[in-house]
């Protein structure tokens, strides 16, 4: 299957452009940072951005209640700092799964456009 690919790959690349098969070339695998790198860039740039800052103070609010889940000692106020800690573990873990959906939608748009290019080579070489 692999071979095919390459195989496929090598005929889109001699049907196109030198423009166009540098701009293909781009369209390949990107590595988990370069994913990560392209939530951050975009019409949605600025949303993941305060993501992560309210990411961060969420952050900050988990370990002033880890501090002060560790330091009391009635029960009660231990419930309320674990229902603390649950509550921030569950917001920051929803913001991380926004990103990696963002990550996978980017992963689908380019693998749209790789398959409109070869779409378009393929309908040109005829």
């Amino acid at each position: 299957m692999k071979k095919e690919m390459e195989e496929i790959d090598k005929l889109i690349k001699e049907a196109l452009s030198a423009e166009e098969a540098q701009f293909y070339d781009e369209l390949g695998e990107q590595n988990i940072l370069a994913k990560l790198g392209g939530v951050f860039k975009g019409k949605m740039a600025w949303l993941a951005i305060i993501m992560n800052i309210v990411n961060l103070a969420i952050f900050g609010f988990l370990i002033y209640c880890v501090v002060h889940f560790f330091g009391t000692e009635s029960t009660n106020e231990i419930i309320k700092w674990g229902v603390g800690i649950l509550a921030c573990l569950a917001a920051m873990s929803m913001i991380k799964l926004y990103v990696w959906m963002q990550m996978d939608k980017n992963d689908l748009l380019r693998e749209l456009k790789r398959m409109e290019l070869q779409i378009s080579a393929l309908s040109h070489k005829k």
